[in-house]
C-alpha cells in the first residue's frame, strides 16, 4: 500500500517545460553573450545540431581580461511558485558550467548553480534554494533564489582558463 501511494505521489508531481529542443525549435530568443562586451576574446556559438539538440560551443579566451561565454534565453514572466527544481537534460564535455536564472529581466545579478558534466547524457537537477545570488563573479549577501518568478535563464562557462567547450541541451523543465 505505501509503495502504491509513493508512485501515486510521483505521478502527480507537476512539471513545466521551459524549452524542449528539436529540429523545429525557434531559438531566436536565445543569445550568446561573451566577454567581448568587456574587451575579451572568447567566442561562443549557439545552434540546433543535426539531431535537434541545442549546441552551445566555442572557445574561452583569457586575452584582454576575458574568460567567459554564455547563452541566455529571455521569456515572458513565468510563475514558478509551484515548482522547486530545474531539471535539465544535457550532454557536456566533462567541464564545469554554470546555470543561471533571473527573477526579472531588469535584475542586474543572477542566481547561480555550478555543475560538472560527465561527457554522457544526464539529468542535472538544480533545487531553486541552492542557487546563490552573484554579480560579476562575486557572491552577494542576500537570500538564495526563492523561485517565485523568472524571466531569464542562461548557461555560462568561465573556468579561469582558456579552453574549447561543447554543451548539448535537450530539455529544460521545472519540477
Amino acid at each position: 500500500m505505501k509503495y502504491a501511494l509513493f508512485f501515486l505521489i510521483l505521478l502527480t508531481i507537476p512539471t513545466m517545460i521551459l524549452f524542449d529542443f528539436n529540429s523545429e525549435s525557434n531559438i531566436s530568443n536565445w543569445r550568446v553573450v561573451d566577454d567581448v562586451v568587456m574587451g575579451g576574446r572568447s567566442d561562443g556559438n549557439f545552434k540546433l545540431n543535426e539531431d535537434g539538440h541545442a549546441e552551445f560551443s566555442g572557445d574561452v579566451s583569457l586575452e584582454n581580461n576575458g574568460g567567459f561565454s554564455s547563452v541566455r534565453y529571455n521569456f515572458e514572466t513565468v510563475d514558478a511558485s509551484k515548482y522547486s527544481t530545474f531539471k535539465i537534460y544535457l550532454k557536456g564535455d566533462g567541464k564545469s558550467y554554470q546555470f543561471r536564472v533571473k527573477s526579472n529581466d531588469n535584475q542586474r545579478y543572477s542566481y547561480i548553480y555550478e555543475f560538472q558534466t560527465s561527457g554522457k547524457w544526464e539529468i542535472i537537477s538544480i533545487p531553486f534554494n541552492q542557487m546563490k545570488p552573484a554579480f560579476r563573479g562575486r557572491q552577494l549577501n542576500q537570500p538564495n533564489y526563492n523561485g517565485n518568478t523568472m524571466e531569464e535563464i542562461a548557461f555560462l562557462i568561465g573556468n579561469k582558463k582558456p579552453q574549447s567547450f561543447s554543451l548539448l541541451i535537450d530539455k529544460i523543465e521545472l519540477e
